[in-house]
């Protein structure tokens, strides 16, 4: 069930994908990156239908990835390469419902970030330059976000020349909500809290959280920089609504507790949400 699960992501969100891309980036004309983008190209250009454009260069992209990274490289990428531009070939006469390229723009990148997440929380792939740049990365080290930068800001840039300065800049835009809405995708709106409690009452603090705030936490073994002393570090991961109640049983246990409170992506376990599809 699991495993089927995670096929019918990667159904939903090629189709949220293409439905997206006919509706606002392509209609105005927005190459916020990738395949997609140069197809928006192609078609300018050229007028050659973007689902064509995407077979001729997600297909070979998965071949050199198989080439590179051996036959483990995945079935899932296989299928959102072929799937995605099917769906955008299917979905092509879609009417927009706008013309403003602000609303495009924003809107196209909402809807493409929610079904490239949808598509990474079932595990797969949509193929096209994200695969060019993990071949990028396994031959030059560079990181794998900068390899994508990199080749989504050499689509943007042709943007900028073949079509418009303008147009570019609205394919910023698209890319930034792309991938903000795919982090939300991926781990929800719900931010968890780390916080690192360094006191010199830590059996006070402790219970406090244990109890009052019915949280679990770890002890961790730390040394000051300055006095040599080893001193508990205690870790507890709390919800977002729970941060104020935490300092305030911090403070009211140990005034001179040090606190530190970092923003954790997603946690997983006992008292936190578990998504099977993600195991």
């Amino acid at each position: 069930m699991r495993e089927a699960g995670s096929y019918l992501l990667l159904l939903i969100g090629s189709f949220v994908v293409a439905v997206s891309f006919n509706l606002f980036l392509l209609p105005n004309r927005i190459a916020s990156g990738g395949v997609s983008g140069i197809s928006v190209l192609m078609d300018q250009l050229l007028s050659i239908p973007p689902a064509y454009t995407q077979w001729v260069l997600n297909i070979p992209l998965f071949a050199a990835g198989l080439l590179v990274f051996g036959r483990g490289y995945g079935l899932k990428t296989a299928l959102g390469s072929v799937l995605l531009p099917l769906f955008v070939l299917l979905t092509s006469r879609m009417e927009t419902p706008t013309h403003d390229p602000l609303l495009s723009a924003v809107y196209g990148g909402l809807g493409v970030g929610i079904g490239i997440g949808l598509v990474f929380r079932g595990r797969g792939s949509t193929g096209g330059l994200s695969i060019a740049a993990h071949i990028l990365q396994r031959y030059t080290g560079m990181r794998l976000g900068l390899a994508i930068a990199v080749f989504d800001a050499l689509v943007i840039v042709a943007a900028g020349i073949l079509i418009s300065p303008e147009n570019a800049l609205y394919a910023l835009i698209g890319l930034f909500v792309t991938s903000k809405t795919i982090d939300v995708v991926q781990t929800g709106f719900q931010t968890s809290k780390a916080a690192f409690i360094i006191s010199n009452e830590p059996d006070r603090v402790s219970q406090a959280i244990l109890h009052d705030l019915d949280r679990g936490l770890t002890r961790l073994h730390g040394e000051g920089g300055y006095t040599g002393q080893t001193r508990p570090v205690l870790l507890a991961v709390v919800g977002q609504n729970e941060v104020a109640k935490l300092k305030a049983l911090v403070k009211d246990a140990d005034p001179n507790a040090f606190v530190i409170i970092s923003n954790t992506a997603e946690v997983l376990g006992e008292g936190f949400q578990y998504d099977p599809l993600n195991k």
